[in-house]
């Protein structure tokens, strides 16, 4: 497994559960599978609330700007997912790693797929690689994914936006 992709991956999956959560589990697991997971897991009464609370969770990482402090956010949630690196075989996706327990909940996988693919994108393409769209009242995430690494609105449409406040201010 290349681990930038997986880095990639997963803040972009995070990213789209943050910018457009999902109505109930059903619309969570149906973005995971749109997204490259592969794997489904049984459903929980609780589980949409516990995904959100992973999310929450993720989001006190996004918008913390000291590398010290989001390292320090970020070790604690690989602490409460992240396992020992371990070979798999399933779904007919060949062998790969997993880096959590065979956990069978949603809630626990997204934790540590999270947790650990924010953590290889924040070391691969730099800690500020991650933030919240610039172009205001938008706050929707922005992951960073971009060569250059100046990526700094969610979407063309907000870069458009900031460019005419931009343009209109100067006149």
């Amino acid at each position: 497994m290349h681990l930038n992709p997986y880095g990639e991956y997963a803040v972009l999956l995070a990213a789209s559960l943050v910018n457009d959560w999902p109505a109930d589990r059903a619309g969570i697991e149906e973005r995971t599978l749109e997204l490259g997971m592969t794997q489904t897991f049984p459903p929980a009464a609780d589980d949409h609330e516990r995904i959100k609370t992973v999310i929450d969770d993720w989001l006190a990482i996004v918008d913390e700007s000291d590398p010290d402090a989001r390292a320090l956010l970020l070790n604690a949630q690989l602490a409460a997912a992240a396992a020992y690196p371990r070979l798999t075989n399933h779904d007919g996706e060949g062998w790969h790693l997993h880096y959590r327990d065979d956990v069978p909940s949603l809630p626990y996988v997204l934790r540590a797929i999270i947790s650990l693919g924010t953590s290889l994108h924040l070391v691969t393409r730099g800690m500020s690689r991650l933030g919240r769209c610039q172009a205001a009242p938008c706050t929707n995430v922005v992951a960073d994914v971009t060569r250059n690494g100046r990526q700094r609105f969610c979407s063309v449409r907000c870069a458009n936006r900031a460019a005419v406040r931009r343009h209109r201010a100067r006149a």
